[in-house]
């Protein structure tokens, strides 16, 4: 339903995959990635700025939102591993 339909997609939702290590966090909640690193990292992989600049910040609020439920859900501050 919700998977990549052109080849920037694609490459932008490999470069999410990536980020993993990039999260900006506050004791209890995760408030967002690097986006620095995310676009240096998208620009070494040849990710198209203008995808990254269209793709990346809607990921990434849905990303916020869905490791904070998590989080919240687990009860738990911080963020695990």
């Amino acid at each position: 339903m919700n998977r990549p339909e052109t080849p920037e997609g694609w490459q932008v939702w490999d470069l999410v995959g990536r980020l993993g290590g990039q999260l900006r966090v506050l004791p209890g909640a995760v408030i967002g990635w690097d986006m620095s690193a995310a676009l240096a990292l998208g620009d070494a992989l040849g990710v198209p700025p203008l995808a990254m600049a269209e793709l990346l910040p809607v990921t990434e609020a849905v990303m916020v939102r869905k490791l904070n439920e998590e989080l919240s859900a687990n009860g738990g501050p911080g963020v695990r591993p």
